[in-house]
């Protein structure tokens, strides 16, 4: 009897879905047609027999089943993406960008115009992962460039800027009265966020507990779009579906970002990139590199 086989293509739809926060998002990342993602995820419904995402008013959310299955995608992502690196590496000039899900779909069209600017013609592939993954990646040499937080991984890296932060949940949505805490939604231990969610609202007399956790940033949205709890994420770009900034608990300081470059990587491919993720995040300073030399 033959064994169920989940198609690459769907799988980096599911991604795209989690990672932009719906499916016009999605499909615009990725330069599909809304009705050819939405065929996607149908694709790895059927072949599960379990749904994945589902609809909740103007946005979307992951099935407890969707969630184990996206935590798998990436996984199955990145060994056939680093796969098709190593065998297919004579195919042309390729750059991979790495970024942390905080501000993916914002880190990763900037990022991609600088490098092709400076390389033009060069295909261009993705790794969306922890901090501390992509770090290792990088050090690897899977990844050629990647921004993370700084906090979350062993490398400190090259200081881009700070990450503005700040407090998410589904409109019209209140914190319960005082004693009572704060309920918390966030990725699940360990995370810098958050850790600074926690540390923000302690410092300032506020109680908190976290209600709900996940592996990955989608599966916190989904858990904030119930209306069970606040969420703290990347306040860069506009907010995810059937969310909405919330303004009633204590601002919350950018959180420091690194870049880091594989070692031999080209060093006007590191630079353009560098620059590109100091644009976005104001971090200014010099465009360069410290320790980058070689090509490649």
């Amino acid at each position: 009897m033959s064994r169920p086989v989940l198609d690459i293509v769907a799988l980096r739809s599911l991604t795209a879905v989690a990672d932009c926060g719906g499916f016009h998002r999605a499909a615009r990342a990725l330069a599909l047609s809304q009705s050819a993602v939405s065929q996607h995820v149908r694709r790895l419904e059927k072949t599960l027999g379990h749904p994945v995402v589902e609809r909740e008013g103007r946005g979307t959310r992951f099935t407890p089943a969707g969630r184990l299955l996206l935590e798998q995608a990436r996984r199955i992502l990145a060994v056939h993406d680093e796969a098709v690196r190593v065998l297919l590496d004579t195919d042309g000039d390729t750059v991979t960008i790495g970024s942390t899900e905080h501000a993916a779909d914002q880190f990763l069209p900037r990022l991609t115009a600088a490098v092709q600017e400076v390389r033009p013609g060069c295909r261009v592939r993705y790794r969306i992962d922890r901090s501390a993954r992509l770090v290792e990646a990088v050090e690897r040499g899977s990844v050629d460039v990647a921004v993370y937080v700084t906090e979350a991984a062993a490398t400190e890296g090259t200081p881009v800027g700070g990450l503005p932060l700040s407090w998410h949940a589904t409109p019209g949505w209140q914190r319960p009265d005082a004693p009572s805490p704060v309920p918390l939604v966030a990725i699940e231990e360990p995370c810098a966020i958050r850790h600074r969610a926690i540390a923000t609202l302690a410092a300032h007399g506020v109680s908190a507990t976290v209600v709900g956790d996940a592996g990955y940033l989608a599966g916190v949205l989904d858990i904030a779009r119930t209306g069970q709890g606040v969420a703290l994420i990347a306040a860069v770009g506009a907010a995810p579906d059937g969310l909405t900034r919330y303004g009633g608990l204590p601002a919350v300081t950018p959180i420091p970002m690194s870049a880091l470059a594989r070692p031999g990587a080209d060093p006007m491919t590191v630079r353009a990139a560098f620059a590109a993720a100091r644009d976005l995040l104001g971090g200014g300073g010099p465009d360069t590199a410290p320790g980058v030399t070689g090509s490649g």
